[in-house]
C-alpha cells in the first residue's frame, strides 16, 4: 500500500500511472488514499481525486471498486460538504449513463456497417460458420460482447448510487432522481427482471427506514419534502409498472402508494391521486375484476369532477360514460352465494383489502353482508350522486335496457344498436391529463356478455322450454357454444335454472334437482327400463321361462352390483371420514399455532416490561441531564433573542439545545416561506379565475369570429380557384397557337443549329490545339527551371562543404597555436619557478651566515677567525677586501668620519660569496649593501630584496 504526504501527490502519480498504461496501479493507488484513515479530513482535492477514481472505474467497468470508493467518500464528507458526494455522484451516473448509450450506438453502427468482400455474395463464410457453431445472429453477438457488458454496469451503477443514499435525508432528491433514471433505463430498454429487482430494493430501503428509526440522518416521513420524493418516486413506479405491462408489480406499486399515505395520515396532491385511479383502472381491468374496476372508474369520476377546474363537458361526459358502462360490465350474480366458509373469509380480506385501496373507509363487520361493495350498490351510488346526468344518451338508454326493461325476445335487438353506436364514442382528454385517452369499445365484450345474462334470465321467467335455434337467433352476439359456456357459469352462481337438453335441441328453464339426488336408485331404474324394452321388443307367452332362460345369472349379476355398491358407499364414506380427519387436524394445528403465538406473545410483553423498567431508569437518570441541560440552553436562548428585541419565547417540556434554536430558525424561516407561498397560491388562483373567465367570455366571440372569417376565406378560395381555371385554359389555348405558328420554321431551326453546332466544333478544336501547344511549352519551361535550380542547389551545397571544411581547418589551426602557447608558457614558469628556487637558497645561506656571525660575537670567539674554522659552513674563502679594510679601522686617524654602524661593519670580516655562483642578475658580484643589511639588535635578522 503506497503512502503519500499530501492527497496531491496521490492524484499526480495515478496520471502519471495513466500516461503510461498502467490503469489498473493508477485505480488502486486512488483506493488506497480513499479508504485510508490518514486523510479523513475533507479538501478539495478529496473531490479531484474521486472524480478521476470514477472515471478510472468507469473506463475499466470495476463497479465494486466504485462502490467501495462512494462509501468511503461519504464517510469523509458527509458532515462536512454533502453537495461534493452528491456530484460526485451524478458524475459517475452521466459517465455510466454515456459510456452504455456509446455502446449502444457503435453496437448499431457495426450492425449497419457494410463490411463485405463480395458484394454478390450473403454472408462470409467464416461469418457462417460462426452463426452455425454460436446460434447467434449478427446483432445478438454484437450486443452481448458490446452492449451487454456496459448495460450490466448501468444497472450496477444504479444498485450502488440507491444503496448508498437510502438513509441520508440531506440527499434525497438525488435519491428520488436515481430512482427516476433507473425507472427509465428499465422503460427504455424492455428490462422487465431489473425492473422487478428495482420495485424490490425501493420496498425494502422503505421498510428498512420504518424499522430502524434511531439512525443517524434518517429522513422524516413525516416531512412534506420527504414524503414528496417518497410518493412521487412510488408513482413514477406505477407509470412505468403499467407502460412495461407488469401488472402484479403495478398492483404492488399501489399498494406501497396506500402504505405510505396511511402511513403519515395525508392524501397526496389531487393531481397525483387521479393518475392513482387512472393505473388502478387499467389494473383491475386487466386482472378482470370488472367491479373493483368500474370502482376506480367512479373515484375518479369524483376526483375530476371537484378538483379539476379545466374539465370540460365533453370529457365530463365521456368519464361519465365510462363509470356507468364499468358498471354495467361488472357480472350481476353474486360469486359468493355457492363459496365455501374458507372462501368466504378469504374473499372478505380481499373486498376489505380493495376498499381500503379505492379508498373507501369501510368496517369489517359490514362486510360480512356482501352488499357494500356490489354491482347493485355501486348502479345505485350513481343514480343518487347525479352520474347520470352527464352521460351520453346511447349510454343511458342502454342502462334502462339492462336495468329497468322487461323486455325478453327484442332486449339483444334493441341493446345491439346501441352497442355499435357505444363502440365509436370516445377519444382524447383535453382537460384531464391523468386518463390520456378513453375508449367505450372494450366496454362492448363485458355488455354483450351482461345482455345474454339477462335475456336468459329474462326468458327464464317466460318460457319453460324453448328450442336452441330461437335462442341462438334470439342472441346475435355469439354462437351457440359460447351462450352455452355463459349459461352455465350463472348456473354454477345460482343466478338462473336452466338444463340444456341436446338430443331434443331444447332449453329447459325451471328449478331443477341435481342429478346427485337419483343416482342413489339409477342402477334400478337402469334395470327397469332395460326389462321394458326388452319385453317390447321380444314379447312371449311364457314370461317366466322366457326370463329365466335368458336370464340364467340374473341373481350374480344382482349380487354384484350390490356388492360394488356397497364397496362404493364405503369408499365415500372413508373420505369423509378422512376429509373430517385432515379438518379436524388443520383446526388443532391452527390451534396450536394460536398457542404458540400467545405464548410468544406474553414473553414479548414480559420483555417489554423488563425493558420499559430499564427505559424508566434511564429516562430519570437523562431527565436529569436534560434538565440541566435545558435551563442552559433557555438562558442562551434568552440571549438570542433578547438580541433581536423580542420576547423570549418559553417552551416547556421540551429539550432545547443549540440544535433546537438552529430548528426554531429554521422553523421560523419555513414559516415565512408557507406564508409567502400561501399568498402566491391564492393570488395564483384569482389570476386563474380572472384568466378563465376572461377565455370563457372571449370564446363565443373567437368562434364567432373563426366562422365569419371561414366564410369569407371559403368564398375567396372559390373565387380565386375559379379565376386561375379561367386563366390556365386561356394560357393553354395560347400555348397550342404558338406552338402551331412555330411548327411552320422547324426545318430552318435544324439547319441553323447544325450550322452552329459545326462552326463551334472546329472553334473547339482550334482552341484545344492551342491550349495543348501552350502546355507544352509550360513543361519545358517548368523542366528547364526544375534543372536550373537543381544545379544552384549543388552549387550551394558544395561551397557551404568548402566554406564549412576551411572553418573547421582554421579553428584546428588555431587550437595548435594556442596549445603552443600554453606549453611555451608553461616553460616559461618553469624557469622562473627554478630562478626562485636558487635565490632562495641563497638567501638562507646569507641568513646561516649572518647568525653564525651573531654567535661567534656572543661566545668571544675572534671576527677575523676564519669561517672555515666554523663548523657548519665548511671551507670559504676570505673576503679579499678584508684586511685593507681592518687597517684602515685600525689607524683610525685617517681624518675622515666614519658613522658608528659603519665602523662595526668594517670591522666585521666580510663573507665572500660561494666560488662560481651566480646571482639572478647574472653576475658574480654580490648583491648592493643597500638591499640588505644585517641588523644587530636581536637574534633575527631581516633581508629584503
Amino acid at each position: 500500500m503506497a503512502t503519500f504526504a499530501k492527497p496531491e501527490n496521490a492524484l499526480k502519480r495515478a496520471e502519471e500511472l495513466i500516461n503510461v498504461g498502467q490503469k489498473q496501479d493508477a485505480l488502486q493507488a486512488l483506493h488506497d488514499l480513499i479508504t485510508s484513515k490518514r486523510y479523513r479530513a475533507w479538501q478539495k482535492t478529496h473531490e479531484k481525486i474521486m472524480f478521476k477514481y470514477i472515471d478510472l472505474c468507469v473506463d475499466m467497468r470495476r463497479g465494486g471498486f466504485a462502490k467501495d470508493g462512494l462509501i468511503q467518500y461519504r464517510i469523509i464528507c458527509q458532515q462536512v460538504n454533502v453537495n461534493s458526494l452528491e456530484e460526485v455522484i451524478k458524475h459517475f451516473m452521466d459517465l455510466s449513463t454515456n459510456k452504455a448509450e456509446l455502446a449502444r450506438t457503435q453496437a448499431q453502427a457495426l450492425e449497419e456497417a457494410l463490411d463485405v468482400d463480395d458484394l454478390e455474395a450473403d454472408k462470409r463464410p467464416e461469418d457462417l460458420i460462426l452463426s452455425y457453431v454460436s446460434g447467434e445472429k449478427g446483432k445478438d453477438r454484437s450486443d452481448r460482447e458490446l452492449v451487454t457488458p456496459w448495460f450490466k454496469f448501468l444497472w450496477e451503477t444504479y444498485r450502488t448510487v440507491l444503496e448508498i443514499l437510502r438513509n441520508n435525508s440531506k440527499l434525497m432528491a438525488l435519491y428520488a432522481d436515481t430512482a427516476h433514471r433507473a425507472f427509465q433505463f428499465c422503460k427504455q430498454y424492455k428490462r422487465t427482471t431489473e425492473f422487478r429487482r428495482l420495485c424490490e430494493i425501493i420496498r425494502n430501503h422503505l421498510a428498512n427506514l420504518n424499522k430502524y428509526r434511531d439512525q443517524r440522518d434518517r429522513p422524516d416521513l413525516t416531512a412534506p419534502e420527504s414524503l414528496h420524493f417518497y410518493l412521487d418516486t412510488r408513482f413514477e413506479q406505477l407509470k412505468v409498472a403499467t407502460e412495461l405491462q407488469l401488472w402484479q408489480e403495478a398492483f404492488r406499486s399501489v399498494e406501497d402508494i396506500y402504505g405510505l399515505t396511511s402511513m403519515v395520515k395525508k392524501m397526496p396532491k389531487s393531481s397525483l391521486m387521479a393518475v392513482y385511479y387512472a393505473k388502478l383502472t387499467e389494473i383491475f381491468w386487466i386482472s378482470s375484476s370488472h367491479l373493483y374496476h368500474a370502482y376506480a372508474w367512479f373515484k375518479l369520476f369524483q376526483l375530476q369532477k371537484s378538483f379539476n377546474k379545466n374539465l370540460n363537458q365533453k370529457d365530463l361526459q365521456l368519464i361519465a360514460s365510462s363509470v356507468l358502462l364499468a358498471a354495467l360490465s361488472a357480472p350481476p350474480y353474486d360469486h359468493l352465494k355457492t363459496a365455501s366458509h374458507l372462501e368466504l373469509e378469504h374473499e372478505k380480506e380481499r373486498n376489505l383489502r380493495m376498499c381500503n385501496l379505492i379508498g373507501f373507509n369501510i368496517d369489517a363487520k359490514l362486510l360480512e353482508t356482501r352488499e357494500v361493495l356490489s354491482r347493485s350498490s355501486l348502479l345505485a351510488d350513481l343514480v343518487s350522486k347525479g352520474v347520470m346526468t352527464y352521460v351520453t344518451q346511447e349510454v343511458k338508454d342502454l342502462y334502462y335496457l339492462l336495468e329497468n326493461e322487461f323486455l325478453p325476445l327484442d332486449l339483444t335487438s334493441k341493446v345491439q344498436p346501441l352497442l355499435a353506436k357505444i363502440a365509436k364514442l370516445g377519444g382524447k382528454l383535453v382537460s384531464a391529463s391523468s386518463v390520456p385517452e378513453v375508449h367505450l369499445s372494450h366496454y362492448v365484450p363485458a355488455l354483450e356478455k351482461v345482455a345474454t345474462l339477462r335475456l336468459l334470465q329474462q326468458v327464464s321467467r317466460v318460457y319453460r322450454t324453448i328450442k336452441v335455434e330461437t335462442l341462438s337467433k334470439m342472441v346475435p352476439f355469439f354462437d351457440f357454444s359460447a351462450v352455452e359456456r355463459i349459461s352455465v357459469e350463472a348456473v354454477k352462481h345460482n343466478f338462473i335454472a336452466m338444463k340444456i337438453d341436446h338430443m331434443k335441441g331444447a332449453v329447459i328453464f325451471g328449478e331443477l334437482g341435481f342429478e346427485s339426488d337419483v343416482l342413489q336408485d339409477h342402477l334400478s331404474s337402469l334395470a327397469v327400463n332395460l326389462n321394458k324394452s326388452w319385453s317390447m321388443i321380444y314379447p312371449c307367452q311364457t314370461k317366466a321361462s322366457k326370463l329365466s332362460a335368458m336370464l340364467p345369472s340374473l341373481g350374480d349379476i344382482v349380487d354384484k352390483e350390490h356388492k360394488k355398491l356397497l364397496a362404493r358407499k364405503s369408499i365415500i364414506e372413508k373420505r369423509k371420514e378422512d376429509q373430517e380427519r385432515h379438518l379436524l387436524e388443520m383446526e388443532r394445528e391452527e390451534e396450536s399455532k394460536r398457542l404458540k403465538l400467545q405464548k410468544k406473545t406474553e414473553e414479548a410483553e414480559q420483555k417489554r416490561l423488563a425493558s420499559e423498567f430499564e427505559e424508566r431508569k434511564h429516562q430519570r437518570i437523562r431527565r436529569e441531564i436534560e434538565e440541566r441541560e435545558q435551563k442552559e440552553a433557555q438562558d442562551l436562548l434568552n440571549d438570542v433573542i433578547k438580541k433581536k428585541g423580542k420576547k423570549p419565547p418559553i417552551i416547556e417540556g421540551e429539550k432545547v439545545t443549540k440544535q433546537t434554536l438552529m430548528e426554531l430558525a429554521m422553523q421560523e424561516q419555513v414559516r415565512e416561506r408557507q406564508e409567502m407561498e400561501k399568498k402566491m397560491q391564492k393570488l395564483i388562483k384569482t389570476m386563474d379565475h380572472f384568466e378563465r373567465a376572461k377565455r370563457e367570455e372571449a370564446a363565443p366571440l373567437i368562434e364567432a369570429a373563426f366562422q365569419s372569417r371561414s366564410a369569407e376565406e371559403k368564398l375567396l378560395h372559390e373565387r380565386e380557384q375559379q379565376h386561375e381555371v379561367e386563366f390556365s385554359r386561356s394560357r393553354h389555348d395560347g400555348d397550342v397557337r404558338e406552338k402551331n405558328r412555330l411548327a411552320r420554321v422547324l426545318e430552318h431551326k435544324m439547319e441553323f443549329e447544325e450550322r452552329v453546332v459545326s462552326r463551334r466544333q472546329a472553334e473547339y478544336n482550334r482552341l484545344r490545339a492551342e491550349r495543348e501547344e501552350r502546355l507544352s511549352q509550360v513543361l519545358k519551361a517548368r523542366k528547364e527551371e526544375r534543372d536550373i535550380k537543381r544545379k544552384m542547389l549543388y552549387f550551394l551545397r558544395t561551397e557551404e562543404e568548402r566554406l564549412t571544411r576551411l572553418r573547421e581547418e582554421e579553428e584546428a589551426r588555431k587550437r595548435q597555436e594556442a596549445e603552443r602557447r600554453r606549453k611555451e608558457e608553461m616553460e616559461r614558469r618553469a624557469k622562473l619557478d627554478e630562478i626562485a628556487e636558487r635565490q632562495r637558497k641563497r638567501e638562507e645561506e646569507l641568513e646561516e651566515r649572518e647568525r653564525l656571525r651573531k654567535e661567534a660575537i656572543l661566545r668571544g670567539t675572534p671576527i677575523d677567525k676564519p669561517l672555515a674554522d666554523v663548523p657548519g659552513l665548511g671551507s670559504a674563502a676570505p673576503a679579499p677586501a678584508a684586511a685593507p679594510a681592518a687597517a684602515a679601522a685600525a689607524g683610525g686617524g685617517g681624518g675622515k668620519y666614519v658613522p658608528k654602524f659603519r665602523r662595526s661593519a668594517v670591522a666585521e670580516p666580510a663573507a665572500p660569496p660561494p666560488a662560481q655562483s651566480s646571482d639572478r642578475w647574472g653576475s658574480d658580484n654580490p648583491p648592493p649593501s643597500d638591499k640588505w643589511r644585517p641588523s644587530f639588535g636581536g637574534a633575527k635578522s631581516k633581508f629584503s630584496r
